[in-house]
This record gives C-alpha cells, structure tokens and sequence, in this order.
C-alpha cells in the first residue's frame, strides 16, 4: 500500500482523509436534518451534541488534510486541460478546502453564542469563540445554513467534474 502521493495517484492517507470528510459530511446533514425534526428534549440535545462532535472531527481531518497536502509534495500531475478548466479546478479545491474550515467554525461559534458548550464526544471540551449573544447566534445560524448550502453545491460540482473527466474525457483524475 502506498501511504505517500505519487507523480501518478494520491496515497492512502490522502484518500483516506479525502473519504472521510465526505462521509462525515454527508452524516452531518443527516443528523442535522434528523435533529430539526426531534421535539426539544434529551434526544435532540443528544443529536446536537453528537453533530457537534462530527463537525469538530471535520474541522480536524480539513486541518490535517491541509497539512498533509502541504507536506506531502509529490502530487499526481495534473491533467491535459485548457487553462480554464484548470482556473476553474483550483478556484473549486480552494474553496472546499476554505468551506471544511469555514463550516464548522461557523458551527462553533453559533454554539458559543448560544453559550452552549461545544465538546468532542464528551472528552475535551472546546473553549467559547465569541460570548453568549442571541443576536449574532441567530445570524450565525444562517451563516452555518447558507456556508453548507454553498458546500453541498461546490462539492456536488467537484463530483460531477470528476465523472465528466472519468467518462467522457477518459482521463486520469480520479
């Protein structure tokens, strides 16, 4: 197994921090649409709590990811594409990699201004961004709310190039 990228194709600590986030993405609206639906309670309170966790292990795997793309030199080479497409591909990477940070620091501070505590999975518990303010946790809500609108649509955009490339251009990108 190759741990490290390579002139041809990432390794499996790339893939594996890339397959992770998407995952935990995908749970994250998941357990975020399933909390709205919940009446106040422990088990809303619990299904908050565990979205919290999930986001803070998000912001921690796009830290790492950054981190490890920084470090990790040998990326594949890019792909034969017109100047563009590749504006268009880095301005897109650039922008999930801001988003994964973006959207959980959203969450957090919409936690401290609400002066709840944010905590991962009840073993370390984060400090308050902001003080408790029920003005800037409603704006912050909509913050978190429209940044993962924007996510959901930049990273359905990042898969559908990646099919394009993989079907019809028949190249190497995935």
């Amino acid at each position: 197994m190759q741990w490290r990228n390579s002139a041809n194709n990432y390794g499996a600590v790339a893939k594996f921090l890339h397959w992770s986030i998407v995952i935990l993405i995908i749970s994250q609206y998941v357990i975020a649409e399933a909390a709205e639906e919940l009446p106040d309670g422990l088990d809303k309170f619990a299904m908050i709590t565990r979205h919290k966790s999930l986001g803070m292990l998000v912001l921690a795997l796009a830290i790492l990811r950054i981190l490890w793309k920084l470090a990790n030199k040998g990326q594949p080479a890019p792909v034969p594409m017109a100047r563009p497409q590749q504006v268009a591909a880095a301005a897109g990477h650039g922008l999930l990699y801001l988003l994964l940070l973006a959207q959980p620091i959203s969450g957090w501070m919409m936690s401290s201004a609400a002066n709840y505590p944010v905590t991962f999975f009840g073993l370390l518990q984060f400090p308050a961004l902001v003080g408790a303010d029920h003005d800037l946790h409603e704006a912050l809500e909509e913050v978190h709310e429209v940044l993962f609108a924007v996510l959901a649509v930049v990273a359905v955009g990042h898969a559908l190039a990646a099919i394009f490339h993989h079907v019809w251009m028949k190249d190497d990108s995935l």
